[in-house]
């Protein structure tokens, strides 16, 4: 089944070419420490999820690329070009000449009706190239104006016109000293109106993803590029093939249907995150072992005590001894120490893979008590290697992990509210206050509810 991919404003399209170029460089990779028979198989089952084959032999990456300025597509479709080795299709790009000056009423109210029919229309297109489609994954910023505000919007649609398509939203979490001065405003927007439209929403930090660029792969000068670099090996971690069942040479049909069946067992909690072991420069790989065994200590350890990288993991934080309260259930006012799951999905890819010993992450302490772990653990394995690494380990998590930057996004958003600040520049687009005191309504119960699991 395949995955079409909308790619929204300056930040989601430069993530999306970086996430393409990650799935097919490691598709073809002659590292991958599998048989001839299996790392065919394997890049089969990548090229019917992510890309289409055209005449001439160059696959094509099952995307629709919008922003509404045309600049940074533009880098976008000769980056791709200039690969050679797949590019976007011809006509599976919108852009305008105005962008949305970081306004998310713009974006949502403005651009979206105004461009409704010509974007829906390629997304069309790109679907009816699908034998089978499995969903809709739309990348997008929560932050700025073109890809939160109509990126909101045109979730919106694909709920309207494909209800029976799944829809993951992958999205970038704003740096906690933004520029935008409104970022708050147009955060709770984007995430209030995706929390009704969407199935997941799949989480990525900026300050998280800083440090991993800064600590784990020795970065010197951070560019957009780099961190890009990063969420697209995250991203490649949890989207390339895995096997179906326990002793099974086939690969999952379904991705984005296995995902959300795993890890959204309720619609109130569909905040999702990812962590990866090992991640660090190719300098420090080649000097680098691992066992499983370390790796997963470190993976589940980083979950419970919610460290975003194997880095300055807390490992005083331990599960709660049954019988006695949860330090996660005690109000927001206190430090959240353990982060209770909803859910956990862990993807092992590389060598020896099935001597890997997960009894850990099935402990009933990590877990929300109307789940049996039974249900709220899973995991999916692969023989063939991601990326260079002989042994790698992803981590999809539901869980406490957004609580707190979520609950401060909602207060300063709301500070700025109580006093009007900015209120102008909204309502002028068809955006009423209401709209602000239910998209605040609905983001505290979802603290609340995470809180309280």
């Amino acid at each position: 089944m395949s995955i079409v991919t909308v790619q929204l404003g300056q930040c989601g399209n430069q993530i999306g070419f970086e996430v393409f170029d990650t799935l097919f460089s490691d598709s073809h990779s002659s590292q991958g420490l599998c048989s001839k028979k299996e790392n065919e198989a394997y890049q089969a089952s990548c090229k019917e999820r992510f890309f289409r084959e055209e005449e001439n032999g160059v696959p094509i990456a099952r995307a629709v690329l919008v922003d509404m300025e045309p600049k940074v597509i533009n880098q976008t479709l000769s980056k791709a070009a200039r690969s050679g080795q797949w590019k976007y299709g011809e006509h599976a790009c919108f852009c305008q000449k105005q962008g949305s000056g970081n306004n998310w009423a713009y974006g949502y109210s403005v651009h979206g009706p105004r461009n409704e029919e010509s974007i829906m229309n390629l997304i069309q297109k790109e679907v009816e190239k699908c034998d089978s489609l499995s969903g809709f994954f739309i990348i997008m910023s929560i932050a700025g104006g073109t890809g939160s505000g109509l990126g909101a919007f045109i979730t919106q649609n694909l709920q309207d016109q494909y209800s029976n398509s799944l829809r993951m939203n992958q999205i970038i979490w704003p740096y906690g000293t933004g520029e935008v001065i409104v970022q708050n405003y147009n955060s709770i927007l984007t995430l209030s109106h995706l929390y009704r439209s969407s199935d997941a929403l799949l989480v990525h930090e900026n300050d998280a993803v800083h440090k991993i660029c800064a600590k784990l792969m020795n970065i010197k000068q951070i560019s957009f590029s780099d961190i890009n670099q990063v969420l697209a090996h995250q991203l490649g971690s949890v989207f390339q093939p895995t096997y179906s069942e326990e002793g099974s040479f086939h690969y999952r049909r379904n991705p984005l249907g296995d995902l959300m069946e795993n890890l959204v067992p309720h619609p109130e909690f569909k905040m999702l995150g990812i962590r990866n072991i090992p991640q660090m420069s190719e300098n420090s790989l080649a000097y680098s072992t691992f066992t499983w065994a370390g790796l997963l200590k470190h993976l589940r350890q980083m979950l419970i005590s919610n460290a975003k990288m194997e880095e300055g993991i807390d490992w005083q934080v331990r599960p709660p001894i049954s019988g006695l309260p949860a330090l996660g259930k005690m109000s927001l006012k206190k430090e959240l120490r353990f982060n209770t799951s909803i859910a956990n999905l862990v993807i092992l890819r590389g060598k020896e893979v099935q001597s890997a010993d997960l009894e850990g992450f099935k402990d009933p302490a990590l877990y929300t008590s109307w789940l049996e772990p039974d249900t709220a653990f899973n995991v999916w394995k692969t023989q063939r290697a991601f990326n260079r690494y002989e042994k790698s380990a992803a981590l999809v998590s539901n869980s406490q992990f957004l609580i707190r930057p979520l609950d401060v996004i909602v207060g300063k958003a709301w500070n700025m509210f109580a006093s009007k600040a900015y209120i102008h520049q909204y309502t002028k687009f068809g955006i009423k206050e209401e709209d602000f005191l239910d998209s605040f309504t609905l983001l505290e119960q979802v603290v609340s509810s995470y809180s309280n699991i």
